[in-house]
């Protein structure tokens, strides 16, 4: 399906900074450790405290994006990143880089993400037609799977020649691209209805309330916060487990990981032939209860090429499955959401989503503290098999009172 020239800048601006971050994947931390010295605990308040300090500064801006062009957000959003990126290059020229810089970066980088994911999902709804919303998020989807194969090879690569610095400066540069690709899109975005001349505090609460409210939105929105929160806990687990006791080789532990993400690529194209055949609804249950069956099978890694093996095999599985289901959710996700409340859902389903892999992360860092990691990536992979139940819809709706009113809802049933 054609989505016009509009949206090829707009994919086109997503590859060129999703590439950007999948160069400096883990910079942070190469940072804090390589050129700051920083011991593990302080690695772990930056991954921690970054994602959640940052979700919860963009609490408020859901409704302060739902009620303004998108576009301007999302540029403004891209310079944000870019300024903010680029200040670590600059303090390590001068020699005055020091941790708590890039604890603040860390927290404006996220909160900016935040900002324009809300801004981007209802930008995205307004520039495609509803039956191109699949074919839309399904090319997103493969890009960053592609994205995530070529970007942590390259980035080592230039991180190993020309220290890591090197790769948040070309993250800060696809930014500014990206901005330029948002800004390409020209033609005049209409305003929204209703001007934000009074600020209301129940506009905060909007996006969770309408989740929550929606029969069809909240088992997965449950579903997908508790799952991801799950298999993002148990990868700081699984790397200490492997580059220790196990005794793997950081080449070899990067090869574990960069090689199912091509599932991911091909789960992305198989996403819409496979809902166009089966039906949506199907596709998105099977392929949501899959990619809960695979991280129990981590527990069990060992070392040498076998265990290689095994977390090859868990890891293709896990990725093709989540590569399959993530276009179809986004999909179904944007099209249950009335256009006058996209930006307010997408930033309150992201800012939970943040807050709570950040809180999970750290328990399950604690819990393989105290019983070992293959006991908490055995325990995080029993409890994502308990998971598929909250996809499922309940038997008995709620009256249409007990939900906000919208026009312009869109149909429930498919």
């Amino acid at each position: 399906m054609k989505l016009g020239r509009q949206f090829g800048w707009l994919w086109a601006a997503y590859s060129v900074s999703t590439l950007g971050t999948w160069l400096a994947f883990d910079a942070f931390a190469l940072i804090a450790v390589l050129v700051l010295h920083a011991g593990s605990a302080q690695v772990a308040l930056l991954a921690a405290t970054g994602t959640a300090v940052g979700a919860v500064a963009a609490v408020p801006l859901g409704p302060w994006v739902e009620f303004r062009r998108k576009r301007p957000v999302m540029i403004a959003a891209d310079l944000v990143r870019c300024a903010a990126l680029l200040t670590l290059p600059a303090a390590y020229g001068l020699g005055v880089l020091g941790f708590g810089q890039l604890l603040a970066v860390s927290v404006v980088v996220a909160a900016a993400d935040i900002t324009f994911t809300a801004a981007s999902g209802a930008h995205l709804k307004a520039l495609v037609p509803l039956a191109g919303l699949l074919t839309a998020t399904s090319r997103f989807e493969s890009t960053t799977w592609t994205a995530t194969v070529l970007g942590p090879p390259l980035g080592g690569a230039a991180a190993g020649l020309l220290g890591p610095l090197t790769t948040v400066a070309a993250d800060a540069v696809s930014y500014l691209l990206s901005a330029l690709g948002i800004r390409a899109i020209g033609t005049d975005e209409a305003r929204p209805e209703r001007r934000p001349d009074v600020f209301r505090a129940r506009d905060v609460l909007e996006g969770w309330r309408h989740i929550l409210s929606s029969p069809d939105l909240r088992p997965l929105f449950l579903n997908v916060l508790v799952v991801n929160a799950l298999i993002m806990a148990g990868q700081p687990v699984l790397s200490v487990l492997m580059l220790g006791p196990l005794g793997f080789a950081p080449w070899q532990y990067g090869l574990a990981f960069a090689v199912p993400c091509l599932g991911g690529l091909l789960g992305s194209r198989l996403a819409r032939p496979l809902a166009t055949r089966y039906g949506r609804r199907r596709v998105l249950l099977a392929s949501g209860v899959l990619r809960a069956c695979w991280s129990v099978g981590l527990a069990f890694v060992g070392p040498g090429v076998p265990g290689l093996l095994v977390v090859m095999v868990v890891e293709a599985g896990l990725i093709t499955s989540a590569g399959v289901f993530s276009p179809l959710y986004a999909a179904e996700r944007l099209e249950l959401t009335p256009a006058d409340r996209v930006a307010r859902t997408l930033a309150a389903w992201s800012v939970t989503s943040k807050a709570t892999t950040a809180a999970v992360t750290a328990l399950w860092g604690l819990l393989a503290t105290l019983t070992g990691p293959r006991t908490a990536l055995a325990v995080a992979g029993v409890l994502l098999l308990a998971t598929p139940p909250l996809l499922r819809r309940p038997t008995v709706r709620p009256s249409p009172a007990s939900a906000p009113p919208s026009p312009a809802a869109p149909p429930r049933s498919r």
